[in-house]
């Protein structure tokens, strides 16, 4: 709702990429005109809907959902355009290196890469505040935390310190650049075994897949193991497997944290569990 109040004059365009960015939408349509420039709702979200070079000129911005947690399709991009951009990157911010320069504002829930629940990141350009033709509520008018150095209201001690920490923990072990090797390291190896094993298959285009959150399903022949199988890697001490309740299936989310031995122990519970069917 802080996106629409403070930027949108009159007119927004929004990519509708999936739950995240239906819901950004939703609450857009409160303060102006939402024009949906590119979807791929019509493809139960299998694919990341392309970016048009050219929106229209009219709009006050675009805004985009770079990773779709539900789903898992990501953008993993900057891209160019001729309106001021706006994006949500709650769940993938810094897993790797983000040109900010093309951006009006980015933000970001931190409970993913960042800290726990409790803190949002905001990145925002300065000049594009205070242009919205309406009276602003003082706790969600970016210009009352840009004023107050994020001071305004009592701020969440314990967040804010997981987030220090977790930022130290970032640079130490070599920062986006690091992060983002790493991310494409553990969705290699899950999404092959996903692609060779015969029990399984992915949901999401190829070039679409989110290396965050990495969605699959049984191939329809063995549905019936779904279950089964979620209790073969609860046995084995894993948790989260479980798909988003809209969708079902499963979903590795591979964050910052995880490691490369989280995600090799998936596979093996994934070829064992294939050799006893």
């Amino acid at each position: 709702m802080q996106i629409p109040a403070n930027f949108l004059i009159k007119k927004a365009a929004y990519i509708n990429s999936g739950t995240w960015a239906k819901k950004a939408m939703k609450e857009a349509k409160h303060f102006g005109e939402v024009v949906e420039i590119a979807s791929s709702s019509d493809a139960n979200y299998t694919f990341y809907p392309q970016v048009p070079n050219n929106v229209p000129a009219d709009v006050d911005y675009l805004h985009l959902t770079s990773n779709n947690t539900i789903y898992g399709t990501e953008l993993r991009v900057d891209p160019d355009v001729n309106v001021p951009l706006i994006s949500d990157m709650s769940s993938d911010i810094m897993s790797r290196p983000v040109d900010v320069s093309k951006y009006t504002a980015i933000y970001a829930g931190a409970q993913k890469n960042l800290s726990m629940a409790g803190v949002t990141v905001i990145i925002v350009k300065d000049d594009m505040l205070g242009k919205a033709p309406r009276e602003i509520p003082t706790m969600l008018d970016y210009r009352t935390h840009v004023e107050k150095g994020s001071m305004f209201n009592t701020p969440p001690v314990v967040p804010i310190y997981t987030l220090m920490e977790n930022l130290r923990w970032l640079k130490a072990n070599g920062g986006v650049e690091a992060a983002d090797k790493r991310a494409h390291e553990r969705a290699e190896v899950l999404y092959a075994e996903i692609d060779r094993n015969k029990l399984f298959k992915g949901t999401v285009e190829e070039a679409s897949r989110s290396l965050m959150n990495i969605c699959f399903v049984m191939n329809d022949e063995y549905a019936e193991l779904e279950k089964p199988f979620l209790e073969f890697a609860t046995e084995r001490g894993m948790v989260g497997v479980k798909g988003h309740r809209s969708v079902g299936g499963f979903r590795a989310s591979c964050y910052n944290a995880q490691t490369m031995e989280g995600v090799n122990a998936l596979v093996k519970a994934m070829q064992d569990f294939e050799a006893q069917h």
